[in-house]
């Protein structure tokens, strides 16, 4: 790109990015009206809360991956799966399904609408095992097929009206050591909104859901909500293991000190996994998720998991066609039934966006302020105007060194959508000169770290046994 050209959208962009009010407003979209799974409301960004028309929303689900990390399968394809696990969610009185894997080559119409009948939305991780950041060398897997696989899975999904939130990614952060991750997750999250917007989809909110580390979770949360909105997440998750019945309590668990700690936090926060196995699961931890201590900072949580995969988490034993129901599901399903917030919840309306944090012991993030970000890779960028066409599915080769990476960084403002496809979502020949980032010629200013095991199971099965 011609440095004149680079420049003028890069200005256009941010001055768009610091205008921007802390709200996600959806958009209708031909192409979703035309294939709505239901009628169920979309749910929108309003301050710290999510809101499904004039309500306050609160996710109250599960995690449902039958078939666990080595399964590698898609349940939303599977119909008869789909179906018979419907029934046990309707027992539990849930709204909302964590899926960690999807085929995105797969039709996903039926259960998708099954879903939205039962009052059911959907909670997406658009990564698959062999499409993700490798966090042990998170540069090379940040490229324009890992990308495609992305944006293909947006497509497949985004036509629903219950697709509730799409997670960039999993728990790629495990330890302090894997901190210089954290820009290629925020470029994802960067170009998911920016893909979203491109292609005339309604505007489903996109953020991250960070595994249990104590000492770096916090600023991750920062991290993700800093910058300019171009660059921050619509909201914020993380997994939570500390409250662990018969002997614990909100303040035993810590949960108090979160609730302060996040009292400030501008963009919806919620528990991407949560449900210790130490001992006996009472749940008791449900009444104060859904109390009015931390409704005002919390919306609500996933627990961890739907089906038994042989970690001793699950809700349920599935065998085939028939289910067996564990006695912590009755637990789970009695509690959310007497803990039912009402009203806004005590939410916040408007707020700040964070400061991005300082480097630390357990903050590796190195000659980086938040200000720049890799840019998206020159291939991927042509998406944004022309769509990313068929995905790999769960049967590609896999995309972490695929090559066509990341060659320079991106000015703040330049994932703004500044132009719009026609059709919502088609390969129209709209143009999108957002796609075109702003590129710092040269090494990124930040070269991560080699920090830990590949991350090929990042977007599946991810809670650490207590």
């Amino acid at each position: 790109m011609k440095c004149a050209i680079a420049i003028v959208a890069a200005a256009a962009a941010l001055a768009s990015a610091v205008a921007t009010p802390a709200e996600l407003v959806a958009r209708a979209s031909s192409s979703a009206t035309a294939t709505s799974s239901g009628s169920l409301p979309t749910v929108t960004v309003k301050g710290n809360a999510f809101f499904a028309g004039d309500n306050r929303f609160y996710i109250r689900g599960v995690d449902y991956q039958p078939g666990g990390s080595s399964g590698a399968a898609d349940p939303i394809a599977n119909v008869a799966g789909c179906t018979r696990d419907i029934v046990e969610f309707k027992k539990l009185g849930i709204n909302t399904v964590r899926v960690y894997t999807v085929d995105n080559t797969a039709n996903h119409d039926q259960c998708m609408a099954a879903l939205a009948a039962a009052g059911i939305y959907l909670a997406l991780d658009v990564n698959t095992p062999h499409y993700a950041i490798n966090r042990a060398d998170p540069a090379p897997s940040y490229n324009s097929e890992y990308l495609q696989s992305v944006f293909a899975t947006i497509d497949a999904f985004a036509k629903y009206d219950n697709t509730l939130l799409f997670f960039s990614g999993n728990e790629v952060i495990n330890d302090d050591n894997t901190t210089n991750c954290a820009p290629y997750v925020k470029a994802v999250t960067r170009d998911m909104k920016q893909y979203i917007g491109s292609r005339g989809y309604r505007s489903i909110p996109v953020g991250y859901s960070a595994a249990d580390v104590e000492s770096n979770r916090y600023e991750m949360a920062s991290y993700m909500n800093c910058g300019t909105a171009d660059q921050r997440s619509d909201f914020f998750a993380f997994n939570d293991y500390s409250w662990c019945d018969p002997s614990s309590s909100y303040t035993i668990s810590g949960w108090d000190q979160k609730v302060a700690q996040y009292s400030n936090y501008s963009i919806p926060l919620f528990l991407s996994e949560y449900g210790c196995i130490k001992n006996a699961r009472n749940f008791e931890e449900v009444a104060s998720l859904y109390g009015t201590n931390m409704t005002p900072v919390y919306s609500g949580g996933l627990v961890y998991e739907y089906s038994e995969e042989g970690n001793h988490f699950g809700l349920v034993q599935i065998s085939g066609s028939s289910v067996t129901e564990a006695s912590d599901f009755a637990a789970l399903a009695s509690e959310l039934s007497q803990n039912q917030p009402s009203g806004d919840g005590g939410y916040k309306s408007s707020g700040s966006p964070s400061t991005c944090p300082a480097q630390s012991s357990t903050w590796e993030v190195t000659a980086f302020t938040g200000e720049e970000l890799p840019a998206i890779p020159s291939g991927a960028a042509a998406y944004m105007k022309n769509g990313a066409g068929t995905g790999p599915g769960l049967s590609g080769s896999g995309s972490m060194s695929a090559g066509g990476s990341s060659t320079g960084t991106a000015t703040p403002g330049s994932g703004s959508v500044t132009a719009v496809a026609s059709g919502g979502g088609s390969s129209a020949s709209a143009s999108s000169s957002s796609a075109a980032q702003a590129l710092v010629a040269g090494e990124l200013g930040f070269a991560p770290l080699v920090c830990g095991v590949l991350v090929l199971v990042s977007s599946l099965v991810g809670a650490a046994l207590l």
